[in-house]
């Protein structure tokens, strides 16, 4: 039992660091196609993305009071406000609009 778990955590770790490894390796001259230097420009906040708005929807105990916090805080992040601003009013709405939709 404990051999699976230690050779779930080394898979685990050989694979992770093989990927962070291997590019840096087998990559040595700058990339010049500017397709994939905008790919990959792109690849952070589209992984953040892909893992974030799900559990925006998520997170709460009502899916519309999720997604009336995510629309709003696309509107107003719009309209010029900071994270922290657009995170607390995001937060304020979820917390409103559970007291009306689940209370």
């Amino acid at each position: 039992m404990t051999f699976r778990i230690y050779a779930s955590i080394f898979t685990a770790f050989f694979v992770s660091y093989m990927i962070r490894v291997l590019p840096l390796t087998l990559i040595r001259k700058p990339i010049k196609n500017v397709f994939l230097r905008s790919f990959l420009y792109y690849v952070p906040y589209v992984t953040l993305s892909v893992m974030t708005f799900p559990a925006i929807v998520e997170a709460t105990q009502s899916m519309y009071s999720g997604i009336l916090a995510l629309v709003i805080g696309i509107v107003i992040s719009w309209l010029g406000l900071g994270l922290f601003p657009v995170a607390c009013i995001s937060c304020a709405v979820v917390f409103i609009s559970e007291l009306f939709l689940v209370g």
